[in-house]
């Protein structure tokens, strides 16, 4: 759109992706480029609202296709008034999470239809998709310990039982399968500078190829 790159970071909870996401900001700033770094749900006033409805709270307040309601609206308030006025300027828009979260969690993890994810998508942002996306991998275990370690109340997800994080496991790589040409999985479970040097690279030749 207009120049810009929109650039999105998926995976488990404890994957690393929020960390992976502002080292890349900081590396694409670095290097003169013009970055707004954001996250789902949230990234706009109005959606952030819509945030502390779907990551606090009891496990079970609300139901898959519920979940998947507030996840768009939330969505289509941060695209309209953060993201795509962003890419207008030219801008990289790196996104902590954007819309194969919610095939993962409320597809894979409570089985939503897919097909009707899609249709929601639709009728919400049209044919609007990132660029490129990285999706960071690693046992879900190895994963919900590290989210557990980080404590505050925005635990919500993250105290589902392992099975519904197995499920958005398999979802994440089901998606990433789905479409080679924007998905890249990343090996999660090494250390942070190995795993930020791969998505650099990664990123600088996409960039490269876009402009």
């Amino acid at each position: 759109m207009a120049g810009g790159t929109f650039i999105t970071f998926e995976g488990c909870d404890g994957s690393g992706k929020t960390a992976q996401a502002k080292l890349l900001a900081d590396a694409l700033i670095s290097l003169g480029r013009d970055v707004l770094l954001t996250r789902e749900p949230g990234g706009s006033p109005g959606a952030e609202l819509i945030r502390t409805l779907l990551v606090t709270g009891a496990t079970r307040r609300w139901d898959g296709r519920t979940e998947a309601l507030l996840h768009y609206a939330a969505r289509r308030d941060h695209v309209i008034n953060n993201v795509k006025p962003a890419l207008k300027k030219s801008k990289v828009v790196i996104s902590d999470r954007f819309a194969d979260s919610t095939v993962a969690y409320q597809g894979h993890g409570y089985g939503l239809s897919i097909k009707d994810i899609e249709k929601l998508h639709e009728i919400t942002l049209a044919n609007f998709q990132p660029d490129l996306t990285f999706i960071l991998d690693l046992p879900v275990e190895i994963g919900l310990q590290r989210a557990m370690r980080r404590g505050g109340p925005e635990d919500r997800y993250e105290r589902m039982d392992i099975s519904f994080h197995n499920r958005i496991r398999a979802g994440f790589l089901s998606i990433a399968e789905m479409n080679p040409n924007r998905c890249f999985v990343i090996n999660a479970d090494r250390k942070v500078a190995t795993i930020h040097a791969d998505i650099l690279e990664i990123s600088h030749q996409r960039l490269q190829k876009a402009h």
